[in-house]
């Protein structure tokens, strides 16, 4: 699994070219690395090629700032595209990867097919509640919010259901610098498209969780209401919705990205 050096940073990616016209990118939520997509790569691979990514500061991505902007973790993708000579793709990301998802369409719709942006928002949040949240780490470390985290993340149903895959996801965001979490908090934070989204052109589609109290519906129906070519879609789980309901999530992005045109004018069945 290589890792590359962009803007200074270690980069960590997996690319799997499997042989199909077309592939897909995948951008991590806060907090997480790239395995948070395994279940729905699992069903996409027979389909797309698949490149991963740990956002700077996740995984094992390094930051060698103490800040980053939306628009340095946008440029990092394209700069990772322009590494593998890989042309147009489709881009899927997820809460902060979603962030990074409407940055790119704005400001490099040539290098998308379509983009799909899953429990996001066009501004995530309160400053007043990511500046608690910075602090509440920066002092007591990234333990003092795992509860907090599991009950955002999952629905009740879920983590009672599977423990093992909530205990492993939180292990991983444990193991996230907090260097990096802090530097991507901010970034989350002073990230803010609502006036921007009529400037994303390419098709997106918009994936929301029904339990998700961090990028709720309404989130969800803002973005779709102000990107001009975009449909809406919920699944009933909270943010994580990739890891809740993965064989939901793969049949969107799939229906996405191989239905030929404007997608959102297609009747989904």
């Amino acid at each position: 699994m290589p890792t590359t050096k962009i803007a200074g940073n270690d980069f960590f990616y997996t690319y799997e070219d499997l042989g199909h016209d077309d592939t897909i990118v995948f951008s991590n939520s806060l907090g997480t690395d790239l395995s948070m997509w395994d279940p729905v790569v699992q069903l996409l691979r027979q389909h797309l090629n698949i490149l991963r990514y740990d956002t700077r500061g996740h995984g094992q991505s390094t930051i060698s700032s103490d800040t980053v902007t939306i628009a340095e973790l946008g440029q990092d993708v394209i700069a990772l595209l322009d590494l593998l000579g890989i042309g147009k793709v489709y881009f899927c990301g997820l809460s902060m990867g979603g962030l990074i998802g409407q940055w790119l369409g704005i400001h490099y719709p040539e290098r998308f097919k379509k983009i799909i942006v899953a429990n996001t928002a066009a501004k995530i949040g309160t400053a007043e509640g990511w500046n608690a949240r910075i602090a509440q780490v920066r002092e007591h470390g990234l333990e003092s919010i795992l509860q907090g985290t599991a009950e955002r993340w999952f629905t009740p149903a879920f983590r009672e259901a599977h423990p093992e895959v909530v205990e492993a996801v939180l292990e991983k965001f444990c193991h996230t610098s907090l260097q990096g979490y802090i530097a991507n908090c901010a970034a989350v934070r002073d990230a803010d498209f609502r006036k921007e989204l009529p400037k994303l052109k390419v098709p997106t589609l918009v994936i929301s969780g029904t339990a998700d109290e961090v990028t709720t519906p309404l989130d969800g129906e803002f973005l779709a209401g102000g990107i001009p070519r975009s449909r809406h879609v919920q699944l009933e789980a909270n943010h994580l919705s990739s890891m809740e309901l993965p064989a939901e999530f793969a049949k969107n992005v799939l229906y996405a990205a191989k239905n030929e045109g404007d997608f959102y004018l297609q009747i989904y069945n």
